[in-house]
């Protein structure tokens, strides 16, 4: 990857490598050189403007869909689960085309486009969150942002502080969201998230410069896509290429499209079913975000000590066990319970991405690694989906009244062996066992815990990003809050 110097006074880039020297001129539109910052700025003010909507948007959903909120919930977020896998390839690739700034701009428009129609029309505002998923793919551009203006040895940390600044916005804004809800109104809160939004896009606008440099990209707009490159499936059509890869590809589909749904609904569940007030959920996120960042500090100690395997099946055995928590939990402490588990199971996607990584050579890795993220992003969609349907074929109620109405009815919830609290949760754990059964027979990578210890040729054969995962700890996530899903919003 080239290196990439500015030279101020010329507002140019030289781009560095080891055969040649070449000044390509951009045109900085934005306040100071690109940088890391920017994309900082630009994720955390996205963010943190629907985070302040979390408590509102439950008690919207509730209220336009009182007798079907689990499953409306699961279809608006899944069909942009869906939407955003589809589409975020393709805007990938026309970015490369026509710079990041543009793509920023209009991700970040439409992705909170849908934030003033709350208070407009409940409607329109759902459908406009499930169309919005066609461009609810910032993530994408600002992590190419960030590999535009870092080096290799720098892009992996970057990574992570801007994992972290996403998770650091959505565990502050829900407690201040419910706060100046129950004080005040949810109007004040829909224009205090639109304001926000309105800054964002403005701070685009008029702060952040092209990373981009304009000799890099094609000449013309009109330049042919790469249309497998912006082919959703084309990772996935690569899974069974290698046996390894398959299994972690079918352990990543059995473990995270209940993790998806689980993330899709987790917060209208604690609130409509166990009796949550908007201000406990807002506490239940910050503590579970917050436990499950620092839990994931550890993971390097962790791997170097099991090895990535183990992790990734002690990791699996914590969600299954907070999945049947959560399916059979009836009391608020066993919510709370399965909400610690959660956050430790967080270590089993990182530990996937660096297992996978270990297990490929260098010149690899973006393409496995597009595998298992490919068959991630179809879980996001699929994920939701899947737990509002469940939720509504077992028929659970908001509260005890509508279910004790649908039972004198001579409804199908009389059977009592599935009368469980949560169903969804429950079909979940079991798909996580398949998981653990499909992890057991994943083989050992040879090496992997003394990464230290290998010789100089086998140390270029992993990348600097597992070095960094297993040196340092992986890019922090939380379980209640992920960027792809983005779960209650």
């Amino acid at each position: 990857m080239p290196k990439i110097y500015m030279k101020k006074p010329l507002a140019s880039m030289v781009i560095r490598n080891r055969n040649t020297i070449k000044d390509v001129v951009i045109t900085n539109s934005g306040i100071g050189e690109p940088s890391v910052h920017h994309a900082l700025v630009v994720i955390f003010l996205e963010f943190f403007a629907w985070g302040l909507l979390t408590m509102p948007v439950i008690a919207v959903l509730n209220q336009t869909f009182p007798d079907h909120t689990f499953l409306m919930n699961g279809l608006v977020m899944g069909i942009k689960g869906i939407l955003s896998f589809l589409s975020a390839p393709l805007i990938g690739a026309l970015s490369d085309i026509w710079g990041r700034k543009f793509f920023l701009l209009i991700t970040v428009f439409f992705t909170c486009a849908p934030i003033p129609l709350m208070t407009i029309n409940t409607w329109w505002f759902f459908a406009m969150i499930s169309i919005s998923g066609i461009f609810a793919v910032t993530f994408s551009v600002v992590f190419a942002y960030v590999a535009d203006v870092t080096t290799v040895e720098e892009r992996s940390r970057a990574y992570g502080l801007v994992s972290a600044t996403f998770a650091a916005s959505l565990v502050i804004s829900p407690a201040l969201g419910a706060a100046l809800m129950e004080k005040y109104s949810d109007t004040l809160v829909v224009a205090l998230a639109t304001a926000i939004a309105v800054l964002d896009v403005f701070f685009i606008l008029v702060a952040v410069p092209e990373s981009l440099p304009d000799k890099v990209r094609p000449s013309s707009w009109g330049t042919p896509i790469n249309w497998e490159q912006a082919d959703p499936f084309a990772a996935l059509r690569k899974v069974g290429t290698d046996h390894t890869i398959l299994m972690q590809c079918v352990t990543v589909l059995l473990s995270y499209l209940p993790e998806a749904g689980q993330y899709s609904c987790i917060f209208v569940y604690l609130k409509l079913k166990m009796s949550f007030n908007t201000m406990e959920v807002a506490i239940f996120i910050a503590v579970v975000g917050i436990l499950s960042i620092s839990v994931q500090v550890t993971l390097g100690y962790l791997m170097r000590r099991i090895g990535a395997k183990h992790t990734i099946i002690l990791g699996l055995i914590l969600e299954m066990t907070q999945l049947f928590w959560y399916g059979f939990g009836s009391q608020k402490w066993m919510m709370w319970a399965a909400g610690i588990l959660a956050a430790l199971g967080s270590i089993t996607y990182p530990a996937i991405s660096a297992f996978v990584s270990i297990h490929s050579t260098a010149d690899s890795q973006g393409a496995v690694q597009g595998m298992v993220t490919g068959m991630r992003g179809l879980c996001n969609g699929l994920g939701p989906a899947m737990f509002g349907v469940i939720f509504y074929l077992f028929n659970v109620d908001l509260n005890d009244e509508h279910a004790a109405a649908n039972n004198t009815a001579g409804s199908s919830t009389d059977g009592k062996w599935f009368q469980v609290p949560g169903p969804p949760f429950m079909f979940g754990g079991f798909m996580v066992i398949l998981a653990i059964l499909v992890a057991l027979f994943i083989p050992e990578v040879r090496g992997e815990y003394s990464f230290n210890s290998r010789s100089p040729i086998e140390k270029k054969r992993v990348s600097l990003d597992v070095q960094y995962e297993i040196e340092g700890g992986p890019k922090p996530t939380s379980p209640l809050m992920h960027s792809d899903s983005l779960a209650q919003l």
